[in-house]
């Protein structure tokens, strides 16, 4: 699975728009904004989260599940939880 969060921030990690992203997956532009548009979790049929989730994938990208450890080296981006946030 993947987040509309998690899509944004790949984006952001590999420095491309949504215009791009659709190019590099194959879908159309109004189905990636529709994904990141999602609350939560992003919906859709399991063909183009497949294309995707291999797109991001092909672009180095590493999607990081909740309480999972990453299993290459290398930089990534992980929401904390509300509960492990630092009082301030």
């Amino acid at each position: 699975m993947i987040t509309a969060g998690q899509m944004r921030a790949a984006r952001a990690l590999i420095g491309i728009d949504q215009r791009k992203l659709a190019e590099l997956s194959g879908l159309s532009l109004p189905t990636i904004q529709r994904m990141e548009a999602s609350d939560g979790v992003v919906r859709g049929n399991v063909d183009s989260l497949m294309k995707l989730v291999t797109a991001l994938e092909s672009a180095g990208i590493e999607l990081i599940g909740d309480n999972v450890p990453s299993m290459a080296a290398g930089r990534g981006v992980r929401l904390r939880m509300p509960s492990d946030t630092v009082a301030g």
